[in-house]
């Protein structure tokens, strides 16, 4: 399967991808791989160094006759959301990504594949190490943890990076020039809730939500797919008082910027209610069915008895509590709460409701607020805070880091559209985007960026359906490539 991958086109870019495969990327575990990137650099002796935060700079001088050119800083960061259906065994700090082809994409199996963003890290690193490229000064920044926080970004400091423009390589449309994105910020709310004895005759079950489709809480959240959180949580709030149901557990979704693909529920029931349950879940399965169509073809709801004597609960949630919580987590916003006024279909603000999750006994909700505005993005996050405050939760507001605002007059913007309209026979498309890029922290410290975003062509990140099309891959080459050689002079 990874040898498949080393033959496509662009050759460099697809061998340099698939080393990436082989390494461990999940946020906060880049070391490997890093490391292996800084073997690569030694071997075509290009210069490299880490910032204070752990951010890798790898630089390339002009080629002959371009020493004059504007400076290009290339960037992209090196983290990926290891995700994974439930039926996959996969560890993602020791196991490599398998890679496959499928017409015309490359997909993981069963796993993020990680084309976000290792294919632009990819595309950074061929074009400083392939000889038959034509640019000015070179840098690379490849920056850590961009998908749990932005912290390589966020630590970004003045001076180390000598380039006026920057090219960001993480945006997932062939055909577009990002020119703006969405900022973010955490919002985190814990409950205390107690647990008590669990009653007698009574038959403990499993409530298992899955199948969705999940993905990129920016950049699919407007396209209507389910959230197992906010489902498996409206079946607990329509049915728990009518089945006299308590809460063992309650475990769903795994990361702030994805949408909870699977969600899970350990219930009790009395004996008595047992036919009750089992009615219920198929009538609720058929109304999810109903209701999102082949938006979910794939939508799974069950319930499993557990019958081992050993795995029985001694205890569960205090039912009256956990009611406020049900309650709070209904109530609280999920997906898109208003379009942007000034951007064709392209949506201004909204909430992941990411993580839900039970343990001893806490349960906390962690949901990701993003927005074009900055202001939106504060008043949201207060929004949600109060509503999951007014049911009793701690919360902690957190981790914000700003959108990337426009540039009306970026001579980036007209020299690439040029560029791609030579290439490619028409004009991209400029749009603004509202996944979170990393442009609106790198520009504090360097104000006098002049910044763009591209990429080829993902799908479903962030999700077990990770895909990247190859032949746009190329296109995406080819205009990184034709942009350099296009740079001014300073």
């Amino acid at each position: 399967m990874t040898a498949a991958i080393r033959t496509l086109q662009p050759n460099l870019l697809w061998e340099i991808f698939d080393l990436f495969t082989q390494y461990p990327r999940p946020s906060k575990h880049e070391a490997a791989v890093l490391l292996a990137i800084k073997t690569l650099c030694d071997q075509h002796q290009l210069s490299y160094e880490h910032d204070a935060i752990g951010n890798l700079i790898v630089r390339k001088p002009a080629t002959h006759g371009m020493e004059n050119r504007k400076g290009v800083v290339m960037q992209g960061h090196i983290d990926m959301v290891p995700q994974k259906n439930a039926n996959t065994v996969h560890n993602f700090l020791t196991d490599p990504i398998r890679t496959r082809i499928i017409d015309g994409w490359v997909f993981a199996t069963g796993t993020t594949l990680g084309a976000d963003n290792g294919i632009g890290v990819a595309a950074g690193l061929a074009a400083m190490i392939d000889p038959s490229i034509n640019h000015g000064p070179l840098e690379l920044l490849i920056t850590i943890d961009e998908e749990a926080g932005m912290t390589g970004a966020k630590h970004l400091q003045a001076g180390i990076l000598n380039g006026e423009i920057l090219l960001n390589l993480d945006t997932e449309d062939e055909g577009e020039l990002y020119v703006g994105c969405a900022g973010g910020v955490d919002i985190s709310a814990t409950f205390s809730v107690k647990r008590e004895a669990l009653v007698n005759d009574s038959l403990t079950f499993k409530l298992a939500l899955t199948g969705l489709r999940g993905g990129h809480s920016g950049l699919d959240i407007h396209l209507g797919r389910g959230n197992a959180n906010k489902l498996l949580n409206r079946f607990l709030l329509e049915y728990s008082s009518a089945l006299d149901l308590s809460i063992v557990h309650l475990e769903g979704g795994s990361l702030r910027n994805a949408i909870a693909r699977e969600c899970f529920a350990t219930i009790v029931v009395p004996t008595k209610n047992q036919q009750a349950l089992t009615d219920a879940v198929a009538q609720f399965k058929q109304t999810l069915q109903q209701e999102y169509g082949s938006v979910e073809a794939e939508l799974s709801f069950t319930s499993t008895l557990i019958d081992d004597n050993e795995a029985q609960p001694k205890t569960v949630y205090n039912t009256d509590e956990f009611r406020k919580v049900i309650q709070a987590v209904a109530a609280c916003v999920h997906g898109v709460t208003r379009m942007s006024a000034d951007f064709e279909n392209t949506v201004e603000s909204s909430n992941n409701l990411a993580v839900v999750r039970t343990e001893g006994e806490t349960l906390k909700v962690l949901c990701l607020a993003r927005s074009l505005s900055d202001s939106a993005r504060d008043d949201l996050g207060r929004s949600i805070a109060a509503t999951f405050e007014l049911a009793g939760a701690q919360v902690d507001i957190s981790g914000e880091y700003p959108g990337w605002k426009p540039n009306p007059d970026s001579n980036m913007l007209t020299l690439m559209s040029t560029v791609h309209e030579s290439l490619f026979g028409y004009t991209p498309k400029v749009k603004v985007i509202h996944a979170g890029l990393e442009c609106g922290l790198l520009g504090k410290p360097y104000p006098h960026w002049d910044m763009i975003s591209f990429g080829p062509n993902i799908r479903n990140a962030h999700s077990p359906d990770e895909k990247v099309e190859i032949k746009s891959v190329q296109a995406f080459w080819d205009l990184l490539v034709a942009t350099l050689a296009a740079i001014p002079e300073k």
